[in-house]
Formats: C-alpha cells, sequence, structure tokens
C-alpha cells in the first residue's frame, strides 16, 4: 500500500505501513497511550495483548515526520548532531504516532465490522490534525474491505479522544461498565 518512505499523511508528516515485526515499538505506542491516563498502573500486560491481536489481519500505520518538517520543526522527538562543526537536524528514528486496526463482532447482528485498538500521536505533535488524519484512514480502511460500521473504545476520563472522535461523528452506542469485586 506505501513504499517504504511512506505517503505524506499531512504536511510535515508522512505514514508508512507497519509490519508484524514492530511489536515492541507498539507494545511502546499502547503503554505510552495508556500511562498518560494512569500514570502509577503498570502495563507490562500489554505485551500479552501484543502478541493476541497483531497479525496480518490488523494492520498498523506509523506517522512519522517528513524531511522538510524536520528542518523547520525541532520537537522534543528530535535531536540536533554536529557533524564537521555544522548542526544538522536529524529524526529520532522512532515514529511520532500510531494507528493499530483489527476486527470485532457485533453482537447484536453478529457481523463483522472495523474496529480500532490504537491511536495516538505524541504530546509535542498534537493538535496539528494528525489524529483526524489518521481517523480518516481508519475509515477508508474499513470501507476498502466492505465494512457499514466502525468502533472504538476510549476512556471517560480522555476528554481530549472523546473531542476527536465526537468531532469525527462517532456517537457512544454502549458503555461498558464494571464493578470492582476486591
Amino acid at each position: 500500500m506505501t513504499n517504504d518512505k511512506g505517503q505524506m499523511l499531512i504536511p510535515g508528516y508522512n505514514l508508512r505501513q507497519g509490519y508484524f515485526g514492530e511489536r515492541v515499538l507498539l507494545l511502546k505506542f499502547l503503554q505510552a497511550s495508556y500511562q498518560e491516563l494512569y500514570p502509577e498502573q503498570d502495563f507490562s500486560h500489554l505485551r500479552d495483548t501484543v502478541a493476541d491481536y497483531l497479525s496480518r489481519e490488523t494492520p498498523l500505520w506509523w506517522v512519522e515526520v517528513s524531511h522538510q518538517r524536520r528542518g523547520a520543526d525541532v520537537g522534543a522527538d528530535l535531536h540536533v548532531e554536529v557533524a564537521g562543526g555544522s548542526p544538522s537536524v536529524t529524526s529520532s528514528g522512532e515514529p511520532i504516532g500510531c494507528l493499530w486496526l483489527g476486527n470485532v463482532i457485533d453482537q447484536v447482528g453478529g457481523t463483522r465490522h472495523a474496529h480500532i485498538f490504537l491511536v495516538y500521536v505524541s504530546p509535542s505533535h498534537r493538535r496539528r490534525g494528525i489524529g483526524s488524519a489518521l481517523m480518516a484512514k481508519a475509515e477508508s480502511w474499513a470501507r476498502q474491505r466492505g465494512d457499514r460500521l466502525i468502533s472504538l473504545q476510549v476512556f471517560l476520563s480522555n476528554q481530549n479522544a472523546l473531542s476527536l472522535y465526537e468531532h469525527q461523528g462517532y456517537q457512544p452506542l454502549s458503555l461498558f461498565m464494571h464493578k470492582s469485586l476486591e
């Protein structure tokens, strides 16, 4: 779908297809996503989630800073190296955003549909349209497969994500509830 260099996501950012061997990087992004909401929690168990669900049927995309942006916008994810006396801007080598998709079964109708497992953008790159572009990519992938529905789960305390998803037209369908038995 994309070449090694990726395709333009929005100006300054490229989208690159991920691959099965990037489990460690996916785990890092999953843990970062949850640790923002629950900083004291240990999320080492997410290793099992990646092991159980990352497959060829659950595509992964990475957002990377484009070469043009690297020269103009040195953020927390970039650093400056001095080679031969003159500074040059290089990438930290890691993506700044992630989209992981998969499938779920509608328990009411029994049909398979697309599900967003993860949308994550590094804090220093937020509010630039990357999240909206990733949501559009997810919807495009689902439409290409013939899906008529796409779903996601979001924590009620994650107001930034709730705002993004509502702005994209997502509406609550059910409420996941829990009760501690301790």
